[in-house]
């Protein structure tokens, strides 16, 4: 089997960035992984020597993302597969969060992912193979309140992905939307330390039950990244891989439940919805 090389956003400790590439840095495999603070990787790269490569960008400048793959591209030969990691969560109504807070969330959780991918696509149909890795989260099934923003970047993503995956088909190139539930990262670490950023008073009880749970949450979550990136390695593997992977068993509940109440929602009003054509 040839040695793969794995493109990696998102390197923060702690997160599932540096999980995925732990597990193929295991298997003997490449590992070009970004940073917007690469010195914090240092001790973590050291063991590994010329199998990894530390980028420092930021994903939201398509400048830095396009010099940062030629420069994995030059090093390794080609990038075999991309992990979209990169993203975080801000909390916030949809009426009241800071117009600025609203577009970062945007730019980072899902225009980020496009400038990577389109950045990363030009090589694997080159070479006819490759993998997309698009890490979303159940919020892109569920919309979650007070992360209502977080969630329209990961329904808009889990909508590129479908399509995108039926785009490069004919070019060998392969697509999964990986759907974490809560899961024991560094995702829920910040929120103790940061105020509430939002312009309408309203909903300042509303959001604050919600950082208040995500704080009390912070270590505790029940998924487990390291069995969560075996699972997605998993099923990368299989002869027939599925297109989507919701990670947890809370988040597995959660996905289905979701889409079992929508479709049961549609369904309960066919009428209505065949009575509108000609």
């Amino acid at each position: 089997m040839d040695t793969k090389t794995w493109l990696i956003t998102g390197g923060t400790p702690g997160g599932f960035g540096l999980t995925f590439a732990d597990a193929v840095l295991a298997r003997g495999e490449r590992v070009a992984i970004t940073s917007r603070r690469p010195a914090e990787l240092a001790e973590w790269a050291s063991p590994y020597g010329e199998r990894v490569l530390v980028l420092e960008v930021d994903v939201t400048d398509e400048e830095q993302v396009r010099a940062a793959v030629a420069t994995a591209e030059a090093r390794f030969g080609g990038i075999d597969v991309l992990v979209n990691n990169a993203g975080r969560g801000w909390y916030g109504s949809i009426e009241g969060m800071p117009a600025d807070d609203l577009r970062r969330s945007m730019e980072l959780n899902f225009f980020a992912v496009l400038t990577v991918t389109r950045a990363v696509l030009p090589g694997m149909r080159a070479r006819g193979n490759g993998w997309i890795v698009n890490m979303s989260s159940v919020a892109g099934l569920r919309g979650i309140t007070g992360f209502g923003y977080y969630s329209a970047a990961k329904f808009a993503l889990e909508g590129v992905t479908e399509v995108l995956r039926e785009e490069v088909a004919e070019f060998g190139i392969k697509v999964l939307a990986v759907e974490p539930g809560a899961f024991r990262t560094r995702a829920y670490a910040g929120f103790a330390a940061e105020p509430l950023q939002e312009t309408v008073d309203a909903y300042l009880p509303q959001l604050d039950a919600v950082r208040k749970a995500m704080i009390d949450q912070d270590g505790n979550q029940p998924g487990d990244p390291v069995r969560g990136v075996a699972a997605v390695l998993s099923a990368m593997e299989l002869e027939s891989p599925p297109h989507r992977l919701v990670l947890g068993s809370g988040g597995f509940d959660a996905a289905v439940g979701t889409l079992e109440a929508n479709l049961a929602d549609i369904r309960s009003n066919e009428s209505l919805s065949r009575g509108a054509d000609f």
